[in-house]
């Protein structure tokens, strides 16, 4: 009796079985090549930078990832995590930019411990601190909740030498490039860095000491300055005219302190409301600088103050044109003079 047909199914079992064998391996052996090194981040990517907050977890990491659209194959992506030992209970905050067409071991190992992108923190002049807040949580991790706790936490400000009312001269309007996950006092010891760097450079400090006046009070003036005109040109005359009118004890009767004190910042016209209106922010009641800045000043008015004019004036009022501008007298007399001019362009004018 012939035994081949019994030998030929014998064989083609063991091949079969050998075909499977090698299939499986070769799937076990593509499985790895393709996650390290074909799938990854897509050739084309709508926003090139993912934030990754802090204390955030390896799911929610993958998560902001794929709804990113940073990687093509979340198997792959989660399984050379692990071998890369990318994966922890908390993982790596930061802003990061993505290179499109990276494999998902270049992605890693840039989320891993690749350099962050900074994000440009842009303060111009926002008037209370509470607008500071607002306006730097639209760039960095840190919300605008926690930055006002932080600006109003009095042992905070204690350490650093502040007060509420004074905190707002810590911070020089600029462009400043930081991290996104910087945290609220983060932030603020990175102006206080900022704010020593500037008062180092150009004499500043020594300048402040010769006219009598803390940095802060310089700051106080100047964003008093800051709010009277916008014309650089003649900050320096307007700085003179409140150094000399501290010097003999006049009060200030600046109108944009009691715009300050009564917040009422929308108005066109200071009145009689706002001129009485009983505030330590309302120099036209109290004498001397009020408690803190009415706002954040520029840096070209804050040297105005540091470089006042020296002269006599003693009172200013807008010029009778356009122009923006103000005119500026030695005495009451003189004032109203000017004073009578503007108010008769406003008239001719129809306001």
């Amino acid at each position: 009796m012939s035994m081949k047909p019994k030998n030929s199914s014998v064989f083609r079992y063991v091949f079969l079985i050998v075909v499977a064998i090698l299939l499986a391996g070769g799937y076990f052996a593509w499985q790895p090549l393709k996650a390290i090194y074909f799938s990854g981040v897509p050739k084309e990517v709508q926003n090139r930078f993912v934030c990754i907050p802090t204390g955030a977890s390896f799911d929610e990491v993958v998560g902001i990832l794929k709804t990113g659209g940073f990687i093509q194959d979340e198997s792959d992506f989660r399984w050379l995590a692990e071998k890369m030992s990318y994966k922890r209970d908390k993982m790596r905050a930061g802003r990061f930019e993505i290179k499109p067409g990276w494999t998902n071991r270049e992605l890693i190992q840039h989320l891993r411990t690749g350099e962050q992108a900074p994000v440009r923190v842009v303060l111009n002049n926002e008037r209370l601190p509470e607008d500071v807040a607002g306006k730097v949580s639209a760039f960095i991790e840190a919300d605008s909740l926690s930055l006002i706790n932080t600006f109003r936490n009095q042992s905070f400000l204690n350490e650093i030498g502040y007060t509420y009312e004074t905190l707002i001269s810590a911070f020089i309007p600029n462009t400043y490039e930081m991290y996104w996950n910087t945290d609220a006092k983060g932030f603020v010891k990175r102006m206080l860095k900022e704010h020593d760097a500037f008062w180092d450079k150009n004499n500043r400090r020594q300048k402040a000491k010769n006219l009598g006046m803390t940095e802060s009070e310089v700051y106080t003036l100047a964003s008093i300055v800051e709010r009277e005109t916008n014309a650089n040109v003649e900050k320096a005359t307007i700085a003179g005219v409140y150094l000399n009118r501290l010097k003999i004890g006049m009060r200030l009767q600046a109108d944009p302190t009691c715009v300050f004190a009564t917040r009422d910042f929308t108005t066109h016209r200071v009145t009689e409301y706002h001129t009485t209106f009983d505030s330590p922010y309302n120099t036209y009641v109290y004498k001397g600088l009020p408690p803190g800045p009415i706002s954040m000043a520029s840096i070209p008015s804050i040297d105005a103050v540091l470089n006042a004019q020296q002269h006599k004036y003693l009172y200013f009022c807008a010029k009778p044109d356009d122009s923006g501008t103000h005119v500026f007298a030695e005495s009451f007399a003189a004032h109203k003079v000017n004073a009578d001019r503007f108010q008769a362009f406003v008239r001719q004018k129809g306001f």
